[in-house]
């Protein structure tokens, strides 16, 4: 295999990885951070790819990962990512309180799911972010993750399944 420019795939598939990274984060300057370290992972691994026509897809998960680790660690800090979504009711003021009874209430839900995701595994845990909590279509998901439609499907399929049975009182 000849030498890799790394200067040309970058301008070849930096906006594709900044994509990838802020479909996870949701959050830009979070989203360059991502691309940036994945490109580092990238540099000091270049070696390990055989096939340089799956490149791109290597990049892919590479950056898909690397998001998943970064949100696993902001979330470890206790630092929650805000978006306009939750910030403008919290600058609302005069609210009724049975809304923010109900806000609590769904949040405290969201927490108890978000601690139940973290049992899955990581594939399940990818698909159903960018299923549920990004709103990307089995195509879309199955792009992102170089998978086949079919296996994002039931990767899918199982992990809901499995995360039903984490919240039902039942077990």
């Amino acid at each position: 295999m000849g030498a890799l420019d790394f200067n040309q795939l970058y301008v070849t598939y930096s906006q594709r990885m900044l994509y990838i990274a802020y479909q996870y984060t949701k959050d830009s300057f979070l989203a360059e951070d991502v691309v940036q370290e994945a490109f580092l992972k990238a540099y000091k691994k270049i070696d390990s790819i055989d096939d340089t026509g799956k490149i791109g897809a290597w990049l892919s998960a590479i950056t898909a990962r690397t998001a998943i680790d970064f949100l696993r660690l902001e979330k470890r800090k206790g630092c929650i990512l805000l978006d306009s979504v939750v910030l403008e009711p919290m600058a609302g003021s005069g609210e009724n309180s049975e809304n923010i009874e109900d806000e609590v209430c769904v949040r405290l839900f969201q927490e108890e799911v978000d601690r139940k995701m973290e049992t899955l595994s990581a594939e399940s845990q990818q698909v159903l972010i960018l299923k549920i909590q990004y709103g990307l279509k089995e195509t879309e998901i199955a792009n992102i993750l170089n998978l086949k439609s079919g296996t994002v499907k039931t990767r899918l399929y199982r992990a809901r399944k499995q995360l039903k049975r984490c919240l039902t009182p039942t077990g």
